[in-house]
């Protein structure tokens, strides 16, 4: 990237990943289930909360500095798990890692990674690992003590997939992991791969095989049996929900439709947000992904009582057009937003951030 072509916003990045990526890898990141409704309205949805600024207000320092289950952040924007990162560049998670790492924030690796534990956990970043609970217990099991040995500092269940969402352009173009890309947390430890099947995404069937449909809220303290990390729970819409998981032992919950890549139709992760904060108070702390693009998201999301969000598909971008200085370009522009958003709504520390700033029409 030249300083005369540089995209200076994450729609920016959007538009030019596309050039950089292969037609299944693209459809792979930026698609929904079905229809798309839910994806679609994840970004509407914040434009539908309008802001009250405060005025004279002294903003002439600001702080954007946060802590999320103790751990210190220079920002409230962690990265959220994605999975085969390696199709957008040949460094995938290494690159986002070592971007974060710059940053001062939290990775969250996926299960699916083309890039092991031991290999991200080699990065001085912070960083936290998903997990999909496999059918075989004693995989999932091996998973989850390796996370803990690589130096992870939670583990981050992802609820909202019992079965993959129908993603039709994945099963279109009957998506599968180039040759030579492989599960690189599993690949040591199991025979599984994302392999062609023919009329199907890969993916898809990967989950109807080899993922456990039967998890139930009794599983969180088996996971809990057999880690000390502390758990965050991903892919909560309902306040009872959010509440459940505190009752097992959740010390973080996420609000998250997954990116509009599971159910189709379901609510957007900010309209979910304000019912999952009033049903557990300040007993966790509570964060939340989907459609965050612009600083005056973040703003909305944190005034609603979020702690902090989680960066999805924009990453990707940032790292298909220009690998880990992407990713921390793409990470640079979104803080530099919040940082200008919370001057101009007369709120110099996060702690500012109230439901009073917030109106939604």
């Amino acid at each position: 990237m030249t300083a005369s072509i540089q995209p200076i916003n994450l729609f920016e990045y959007e538009t030019l990943a596309a050039k950089h990526l292969s037609q299944m890898a693209l459809d792979y990141y930026a698609s929904g289930a079905w229809d798309e409704i839910t994806l679609r309205d994840n970004r509407a949805a914040f434009e539908r909360y309008k802001l009250r600024p405060r005025m004279l207000v002294d903003v002439s320092q600001r702080d954007l500095s946060t802590t999320v289950l103790g751990q210190a952040l220079k920002m409230p924007i962690l990265v959220a798990p994605m999975a085969f990162q390696c199709l957008a560049h040949p460094e995938g998670e290494i690159a986002t890692a070592k971007a974060v790492r710059q940053l001062g924030t939290v990775m969250v690796l996926s299960t699916l990674a083309t890039k092991s534990v031991e290999e991200v956990g080699k990065i001085d970043c912070l960083r936290w690992f998903q997990l999909y609970v496999h059918r075989d217990r004693g995989l999932t099991k091996a998973l989850v003590e390796r996370a803990s040995q690589a130096g992870f500092q939670a583990l981050c269940l992802t609820v909202d997939a019992p079965v993959l969402g129908r993603r039709e352009k994945d099963r279109r173009n009957q998506f599968v992991l180039p040759s030579g890309m492989a599960l690189a947390n599993l690949d040591n430890i199991a025979d599984l791969e994302i392999s062609f099947k023919a009329g199907e995404s890969g993916l898809f069937t990967y989950f109807l095989e080899q993922l456990n449909p039967a998890l139930t809220w009794k599983d969180l303290e088996w996971l809990q049996s057999i880690s000390h990390l502390p758990l965050v729970v991903k892919g909560i819409l309902r306040g009872d929900d959010a509440d459940r998981a505190v009752e097992y032992g959740a010390k973080a919950v996420i609000v998250s439709n997954h990116g509009g890549r599971q159910l189709d139709g379901s609510i957007a992760s900010i309209d979910a947000l304000s019912e999952v904060v009033a049903a557990v108070g300040d007993k966790v702390d509570v964060l939340v992904d989907g459609g965050i693009r612009r600083g005056t998201d973040i703003i909305k999301a944190l005034a609603l009582g979020a702690k902090a969000v989680l960066l999805g598909r924009p990453v990707l971008w940032g790292l298909a057009v220009g690998g880990e200085a992407g990713v921390g370009h793409v990470l640079e522009l979104l803080r530099d937003e919040l940082d200008v958003a919370m001057a101009l709504s007369g709120c110099p520390k996060l702690q500012d951030l109230d439901p009073s700033l917030v109106v939604r029409l």
